[in-house]
């Protein structure tokens, strides 16, 4: 992603999904982990609404999940400047895309708990990169 573009695209698609929180003032790479951390906390509300019976909640968490994941982490890639890396994190988010999908339709805990995990890793590859670029 490139300059100001990348960092409109990214702040519309935050923006876009609902999850509010300094997002104008975020740089690119906080905005992304911002995404992972919406989804993150989407797909544990689901999780709840799910132990609780309540459906129609739980499939509203994972809907906000879902485009968190489409809209925002998978729309923020860039195939040209990203190359191989960013095929690979695309196929990832088609994957848990299509985990929380499944875990919609068949209240599947096991399919949250994996697509959690892979959020997680993803996640915590981002901030790294963000504290070693920081010098943190």
């Amino acid at each position: 992603m490139r300059g100001a573009a990348a960092y409109s695209r990214g702040a519309g698609a935050y923006a876009k999904v609902g999850v509010e929180s300094g997002v104008m003032s975020a740089s690119p790479h906080q905005l992304i982990v911002m995404l992972f951390d919406g989804a993150l906390t989407s797909i544990r509300a689901a999780r709840l609404h799910l132990s609780e019976g309540n459906i129609p909640a739980k499939g509203k968490a994972i809907s906000k999940a879902l485009d968190i994941v489409n809209n925002g982490l998978l729309a923020a890639l860039d195939a040209e400047q990203g190359g191989e890396v960013a095929e690979r994190l695309a196929s990832l988010y088609d994957y848990i895309a299509r985990l929380l999908l499944t875990a919609n339709l068949h209240n599947d805990e096991k399919s949250l708990d994996e697509a959690v995990h892979l959020l997680e890793d993803i996640g915590s590859a981002w901030r790294e990169i963000g504290s070693q670029a920081s010098g943190v």
